[in-house]
């Protein structure tokens, strides 16, 4: 996570990283924590670099994981997805509703 946040960071889409990212994080999204998960997102999303199976696998974790997400996880998750442009009904239900849970907090 912290190496495509970098790339995408400088602005550059280094598309052959990503791709080796992308394809060796799917098998480890369970290591993930919510940080990691929104900030990998974000990363692919701002370097306009696709990757549907990371973003699924993604979406799939984040729905198990949402109580760990904080407001910033959530909102860089839901910004990344729809930047990137990948739906995810479930996902953006589970952070909807964990965010109306947290109004107050």
């Amino acid at each position: 996570a912290n190496t495509v946040w970098a790339f995408a960071t400088a602005g550059v889409a280094a598309e052959t990283l990503f791709e080796a990212i992308a394809g060796a994080a799917v098998n480890r999204i369970g290591d993930f924590n919510p940080q990691a998960m929104a900030n990998t997102v974000w990363a692919f999303a701002t370097a306009g670099v696709a990757a549907e199976t990371l973003f699924e696998a993604i979406a799939g974790a984040a729905v198990n994981r949402i109580g760990d997400f904080n407001p910033q996880n959530m909102a860089n998750t839901v910004w990344a997805f729809a930047t990137a442009g990948v739906a995810a009904e479930t996902l953006f239900e589970a952070i909807a509703g964990a965010a109306v849970n947290r109004i107050g907090d």
